[in-house]
C-alpha cells in the first residue's frame, strides 16, 4: 500500500481542531488550558481522559488511550487509516494525493468489489422473482424491513444462472471466479457456487460487499450454511456477519452478542436486538476476538447448552483471555437444549432474551468452573492440578485490575499464592516509593530534552548543525538526534504530528507519556532548560573523548596529533 506523504499529514492535524472532532463524538469540559471527559475507550466513573488544543494530541491517564484525530477517528468510529484520513481531510476541504489513492486502490480490487455488488443486487431480485423463496422468508416470519436492511436475496436453482447474467465477458467470469462466486468440477467447467439458497452478504467495516452465506431452504439438501471461500477480500477468521448493520442501527454499541448462524442475527434484529454479529461458520479466533472489544466493551457468548457448544465457548474464551484489557466484559450464554437464538426470542421477546443476557455468566466464572470441572478441590492435589492448568492462561491476562482479580481467585480456590500475599502488599509501597525517589531525581538530560522537544517541536530549530551531541554513547541520544533531524525537515510540524510519526515504532509508548505530562513554567522557560540540556550533553561528549584519549595514553597508544587533541580538548573543558 502506497504511503501518504508526510508533508499531507501534517497539513492535515495542522488544519485539524483536535477538540472539535471529539467534542463531537465525546462532550468535553475545559480544564485550564485542556479539555477533559470520561475515557470513551473504557469504562470510568471520573475523567481522566484529556485533550490538548496546543499539543493536537489525547491521552488517558486511566486506561493509556492516546493518539491525534486519525487515531481518535479509528478507534472511536471503527475506521482503517486511509479511511479516517479521507474523512478528516474532507472535514477541512482537502483531498487525499490522487496519486496516493490510485495506488491504494488496486483495479482488480475494485473491481471484484463492483461485481460482488451487482452479485448482491441479482440475488435481491431473485428473491422478490421466486415465490418459493419468499414463501420461506415469510414462513420463517422475516419482516420485509429486517429484508432490506440485511440485504437478503435468493440464489435461484441451476447451475449458470448468475454467470448467465452478469459473467457477459471473459474479465467478468475471472472477477466473479476471484470473488468466490463459482466452483470448479474435475472436468474444469465453472458453475455457480450457491443455487437454491436465501442469501446473506457479509459486508465489511465499510460496508462493502466482500462475500456471501447461503443457507439452503430445501432441508434436504445439505450443507445447512455454505460461505464464499477465502479470496483477496474475504477472510473468514477476520470478519463478522451483521457487524455492519450493528453499526448502523446503533451510533454507539454498547454490548456485542455473538451467535453462531445468519439466521439467528437477522432474528434477533426483528425482535430488538440490534448488537448481534455472527462468525462465518468458524470459531472465534483472536482476530474476532480484536474486532468484537474495538466495537463494543462488553461482548455475550451465546451458544448451545451442548457438548459441542460449550467446546465453541471455550475456543472463544482462549481468543478472547488475551485481550481483556481494564473495561471489557466477557459473558457467556447457554441455552437450553433444542433451542437457539431464533427459537428463543420467538418464544420469549425480547424481554426475555434480555433477562438471559442479564443472567449470563461472567468470563471468570465460566473460566474457573470449565477447569475445576473434573478437579476434586478438597484435596491438595486438586489444587495443585486446578492452579498448574490456570497459570499459563492467566499469564495471558493484560496487566491491570482483571487480571489481579483473576489471580486472587485462583488464589481463593487452591490458596496458592496465599503464603506470598503478605511480603506482595509491600511492592506497591516499595515501587511507590522508587517512583517517588526517581520523580524526585532530576531527569536524565536526553530524557529532559526529548520532554521539551515534545511540548515544543520548534525548539530543534534553535540548534544549528553539525550536531556534536550526537556522537554521545548514551541510550536516548539517537531518538533525540532523529527527533531534531525530523523537525528540521518538517518546521510546522505539532506535537500530534510529531508522535504520529512515531506511531507504530517501539518509542511510541514513552514517548506518548512524555507529551502527556505537565510541564511548569512558561514556554521561555522551556527554551532554557532545553537549550542547557543540549549544552550539556555536548561538555559530556566533550568528556567522553578525554576519557577515550586517557585510555590510549594508559595503552601508550597515543601519537602527536592525539596528544595535541587532549591538549586543547583539557583547555575547552575549563572554559565556562
Amino acid at each position: 500500500m502506497a504511503r501518504i506523504p508526510d508533508a499531507f499529514i501534517d497539513d492535515l492535524l495542522a488544519r485539524t481542531d483536535i477538540v472539535e472532532v471529539i467534542q463531537a463524538r465525546v462532550p468535553l469540559k475545559r480544564q485550564g488550558k485542556e479539555f477533559a471527559a470520561r475515557c470513551p475507550f473504557h469504562d470510568e466513573r471520573s475523567a481522566s481522559f484529556t485533550v490538548s488544543p496546543t499539543k493536537q494530541f489525547y491521552h488517558c491517564f486511566g486506561c493509556g488511550a492516546h493518539g491525534t484525530a486519525i487515531s481518535f477517528v479509528m478507534n472511536y468510529d471503527r475506521l482503517e487509516f486511509l479511511d479516517a484520513v479521507d474523512e478528516l481531510a474532507k472535514r477541512v476541504g482537502m483531498e487525499i494525493p490522487r496519486d496516493t489513492q490510485q495506488r491504494n486502490a488496486d483495479p482488480d480490487t475494485r473491481d471484484i468489489y463492483s461485481v460482488l455488488d451487482a452479485s448482491a443486487g441479482f440475488f435481491r431480485a431473485q428473491l422478490t422473482a421466486s415465490d418459493k423463496a419468499r414463501a420461506y422468508v415469510e414462513g420463517r416470519g422475516i419482516d420485509a424491513s429486517i429484508v432490506e436492511h440485511y440485504a437478503i436475496g435468493y440464489a435461484p436453482d441451476g447451475f449458470s444462472a448468475l454467470r448467465d447474467a452478469l459473467g457477459t465477458d471473459p474479465r467478468r467470469m475471472q472477477l466473479l471466479e476471484r470473488g468466490g462466486m463459482f466452483s470448479k468440477n474435475d472436468r474444469g467447467n465453472v458453475y455457480d457456487k450457491f443455487r437454491d439458497r436465501l442469501m446473506f452478504p457479509i459486508h465489511d467495516r465499510r460496508g462493502r460487499v466482500i462475500a456471501f452465506g447461503g443457507r439452503i431452504i430445501d432441508p434436504e439438501d445439505s450443507p445447512k450454511y455454505l460461505n464464499s471461500p477465502e479470496t483477496p477480500l474475504f477472510h473468514k477468521g477476520r470478519e463478522l456477519y451483521g457487524l455492519w448493520q450493528a453499526k448502523q442501527a446503533n451510533p454507539k454499541l454498547e454490548r456485542l452478542v455473538v451467535v453462531e448462524g445468519y439466521m439467528d442475527v437477522v432474528a434477533l434484529a426483528q425482535f430488538g436486538v440490534s448488537q448481534a454479529v455472527a462468525t462465518l461458520g468458524t470459531a472465534t479466533t483472536p482476530d474476532h476476538a480484536e474486532l468484537l472489544f474495538r466495537n463494543a466493551p462488553d461482548v455475550y457468548f451465546c451458544f448451545d447448552g451442548d457438548r459441542a457448544g460449550r467446546a465453541a465457548a471455550w475456543k472463544a474464551l482462549e481468543s478472547v483471555l488475551p485481550r481483556m484489557k481494564d473495561g471489557r466484559q466477557g459473558y457467556f450464554l447457554f441455552l437450553p437444549d433444542g433451542e437457539d437464538p431464533d427459537s428463543i426470542v420467538r418464544k420469549e421477546g425480547l424481554d426475555g432474551f434480555d433477562t438471559r443476557l442479564r443472567e449470563a455468566m461472567p468470563l471468570s466464572e465460566f473460566f474457573y468452573n470449565s477447569l475445576s470441572s473434573d478437579v476434586n478441590l478438597s484435596s491438595l492435589d486438586g489444587k495443585a492440578r486446578l492452579a498448574e492448568r490456570c497459570k499459563p492462561l492467566l499469564a495471558q491476562i493484560p496487566d491491570g485490575a482483571f487480571g489481579d482479580l483473576m489471580q486472587q481467585r485462583l488464589t481463593e480456590l487452591t490458596g496458592v499464592g496465599a503464603r506470598g500475599s503478605a511480603p506482595q502488599t509491600h511492592v506497591p509501597t516499595q515501587r511507590a516509593h522508587r517512583a517517588s525517589a526517581s520523580s524526585s531525581q532530576k531527569p536524565s538530560l536526553v530524557r529532559s530534552a526529548i520532554l521539551r522537544l515534545l511540548h515544543q517541536p520548534a525548539l530543534a530549530l534553535e540548534l544549528q548543525p553539525p550536531y556534536r551531541f550526537a556522537a554521545l554513547r548514551q541510550p536516548g541520544i539517537d531518538l533525540l538526534s532523529e527527533i531534531i533531524l525530523l523537525v528540521r525537515e518538517r518546521p510546522e510540524i505539532s506535537t500530534g504530528a510529531l508522535l504520529e510519526h512515531f506511531n507504530e515504532r517501539d518509542e511510541a509508548p514513552a514517548l506518548q507519556k512524555l507529551a502527556a505530562q505537565t510541564l511548569p513554567g512558561e514556554e521561555s522557560a522551556q527554551r532554557i532548560e532545553f537549550i542547557d540540556a543540549i549544552a550539556q550533553l555536548e561538555k559530556q561528549l566533550l568528556q567522553q573523548r578525554v576519557d577515550e584519549l586517557q585510555q590510549q595514553h594508559r595503552e601508550g597508544t597515543l601519537d602527536e596529533a592525539d596528544k595535541q587533541e587532549m591538549r586543547d580538548l583539557l583547555q575547552a573543558r575549563l572554559r565556562p
